[in-house]
């Protein structure tokens, strides 16, 4: 037993710094290098209903249509995040609410959001509209990209724009998928 005791103790080891270093990378809340948030930010501009127009493909949004991502500030100074799409698999309308919380100074786009209770990812606005009108957003790193606008289609010019501007960050744009908004949200 006292050959075998070694042996437990630096697999529990092992796996236990395999978990937290998991844990570590799955809540980064920094932007990644080389990406700076927009600054200045204004939270109230940013306020309201986005259409999520294209993504990099990840499980918890696989198969959904018609998302959106609707945004509002609430008293304690965090942010509520209501994300609203139709799964084509199961022929419904999904929705899943979360919180953000600037990282740092407000007037900085570097938020950090969690659906599931104390787990934390980056949400950085890498490039914005001067009106508020088309946002490319960052998470934790490059693979979790979004272009979001206020309508549910872009302008092609916008749209090759906002694609430059992602692959000059180094985000795969040959990866993003984009999304059709044929449907009518039932809960606007």
């Amino acid at each position: 037993m006292s050959l075998l005791f070694p042996w437990v103790r630096r697999s529990v080891l092992l796996v236990s710094t395999a978990l937290v270093l998991a844990l570590v990378g799955c809540s980064s809340t920094t932007p990644p290098s080389g990406i700076t948030p927009v600054t200045p930010f204004d939270l109230a501009r940013y306020e309201g209903r986005w259409y999520e127009v294209a993504r990099l493909d990840h499980s918890f949004e696989r198969g959904m249509t018609d998302v959106s991502a609707t945004y509002q500030r609430q008293s304690d100074g965090s942010v509520r995040v209501l994300n609203r799409g139709f799964d084509v698999g199961k022929n419904d309308w999904r929705q899943a609410e979360g919180k953000a919380q600037f990282t740092g100074d407000t007037n900085t786009a570097s938020l950090k959001v969690s659906f599931f209770g104390p787990f934390y990812g980056g949400y950085h606005v890498a490039a914005l509209d001067a009106d508020y009108q088309w946002a490319l957003v960052v998470g934790p790193d490059r693979s979790y990209c979004w272009i979001l606008s206020r309508t549910k289609q872009l302008a092609p010019a916008v749209r090759e724009q906002l694609i430059a501007r992602a692959q000059a960050l180094g985000i795969d744009t040959q990866a993003l998928i984009w999304v059709t908004h044929d449907r009518t949200d039932p809960q606007p």
